[in-house]
């Protein structure tokens, strides 16, 4: 362990730094903090929300962020589709054209559901309305964020967060954030932007190599590994490999006769959401699966028994998920 303020610690984040910048595709400041995925929520929102944001939910996930935009006292407006449907550029276009907004939220991968939005092209159509520059794009890519394609600088992007403990197969506790000099800007004519998460406050020690509050060095020790292992992989084989175990799991849960939650098209590269139309019992399939060392997960909130989900993401291989598939067949008969 070394002091959080001492040169060792600096070293340790001026090392990790361009490494994230490369994962998050950017030569933006990536932000560190000692929080989930969940802070960033509340930081991004806070730190750039003057008007109104329009927050776009789909499931559980983009739901909290709604939430959260109305408990930190900002304007907001809901735009709701069905759990199961992707976030589509036309209807957000058309809503934001209105003028009355200025920031927008969305989930890029919807954790409850298994949907992933196509971010880049609703960037795309944000950005050709006239007021489009004006709009701060805030993206919610806490299970997706190395599992996934989502070049921050190319499709020009605002604030982008993640968690550790998904896809980039880390301890929980981290949260990593890319940050547009737009938002930087914005950031600077916000009030009351707080205090942990404040962008400006963060970034300005970040220039300097270190975090506002306590750096959490363990997990930075981990960080700094991790993303060696996820380099010298290679960012798009990494993408490439969780796409080959999307496609797998899709194939297994079609061939058991299960449905998938998710819209065709929009299915998630990290996370598979299946409808549970055979009625199984999913506690006694989790029991029956850790006596295997292994577990799947239930529905989430409201889809609990009504879906399972298997995650595919971080450093799992389609060896790790035969053996779970032989061991779910195993358990249906």
């Amino acid at each position: 362990m070394i002091g959080h303020r001492m040169p060792e610690s600096s070293d340790l984040m001026a090392s990790v730094e361009p490494k994230l910048q490369q994962v998050f595709m950017t030569s933006q400041p990536v932000l560190i903090a000692a929080a989930t995925g969940t802070g960033f929520m509340e930081g991004a929102v806070r730190n750039t929300v003057n008007k109104k944001a329009l927050n776009c939910v789909n499931g559980a996930f983009s739901q909290r962020m709604a939430e959260i935009t109305a408990a930190n006292g900002k304007a907001n407006e809901v735009y709701e589709v069905e759990w199961g449907q992707a976030i589509l550029p036309e209807p957000v276009a058309a809503r934001l054209a209105s003028g009355e907004f200025d920031a927008i939220t969305l989930a890029h991968n919807e954790t409850s559901t298994g949907v992933a939005s196509p971010v880049g092209e609703i960037a795309k159509a944000i950005r050709a309305l006239p007021n489009g520059n004006e709009i701060i794009i805030i993206v919610d890519a806490v299970s997706s964020l190395s599992g996934a394609y989502l070049p921050f600088d190319e499709w020009d992007l605002d604030v982008l967060f993640t968690s550790s403990q998904k896809a980039f197969a880390l301890p929980p506790g981290l949260a990593f954030c890319a940050v547009s000099q737009r938002a930087m800007d914005k950031a600077k004519t916000v009030p009351n932007r707080g205090f942990y998460f404040d962008f400006i406050d963060m970034n300005k020690f970040l220039q300097k190599h270190q975090t506002s509050a306590t750096t959490p060095i363990s997990l930075l020790y981990a960080a700094d590994v991790q993303l060696d292992r996820i380099l010298a992989e290679g960012v798009e084989a990494r993408i490439a490999r969780h796409v080959a175990m999307r496609d797998r799991t899709i194939e297994w849960v079609m061939s058991k006769g299960f449905q998938l939650f998710a819209a065709p098209g929009y299915e998630s590269t990290t996370v598979t959401t299946a409808v549970n139309n055979r009625e199984i019992d999913i506690s006694a399939l989790n029991k029956f699966l850790r006596t295997r060392g292994m577990i799947i997960s239930n529905g989430y909130g409201n889809l609990k028994g009504k879906t399972f989900r298997i995650a595919h993401m971080g450093d799992l291989h389609l060896a790790d998920l035969e053996t779970l598939f032989a061991a779910m067949d195993e358990f249906l008969g």
